[in-house]
């Protein structure tokens, strides 16, 4: 990925201020220099995770084919974390985004939660796969063109 003009950290957003380490409450499992993952403050499942880049993208409606690798990388480590560190399968944990207007931070976040049994009813239907509110990992990628040779700088 390319350094661009609009790969800012804003002031202002609580997300921005976890990645760069100014939100001492924040308890971050997993980061390194693209993306940092850390536990949800209202979890929806025994385990609620969230995944931010390290950069300001206000939701899924600013994802170019530039963002697929860092969301794919997005997906990797919460499944790795999950199974890792609280021994949940990634294969019963569920994966998503909020979609505009019901997101609650514009700051681009992918849950991972689970076990999805370990969830209530409410939480269900807050994070219903693929509703007009909650869209899966999957879902979100099928939206996106895949990076074309050009945007790769391959030959």
């Amino acid at each position: 990925m390319t350094s661009s003009p609009t790969r800012t950290v804003l002031e202002r957003c609580i997300f921005c201020k976890i990645v760069t380490g100014q939100d001492p409450n924040a308890s971050i499992v997993y980061q390194n220099e693209r993306i940092c993952i850390f536990k949800d403050i209202r979890p929806a499942a025994e385990q609620h995770l969230l995944a931010v880049p390290k950069y300001h993208l206000d939701d899924v409606r600013a994802l170019t084919s530039a963002e697929r690798p860092l969301l794919e990388e997005m997906r990797k480590e919460l499944g790795n974390v999950l199974k890792d560190q609280f021994q949940i399968d990634p294969a019963e944990a569920l994966f998503g985004f909020h979609v505009p207007p019901f997101t609650t931070v514009k700051h681009l976040h992918m849950h991972g939660m689970g076990p999805v049994g370990s969830m209530g009813f409410l939480s269900r239907m807050i994070f219903r796969p693929n509703s007009m509110w909650f869209n899966t990992d999957q879902a979100v990628f099928n939206r996106i063109p895949a990076v074309s040779q050009d945007e790769t700088g391959s030959q």
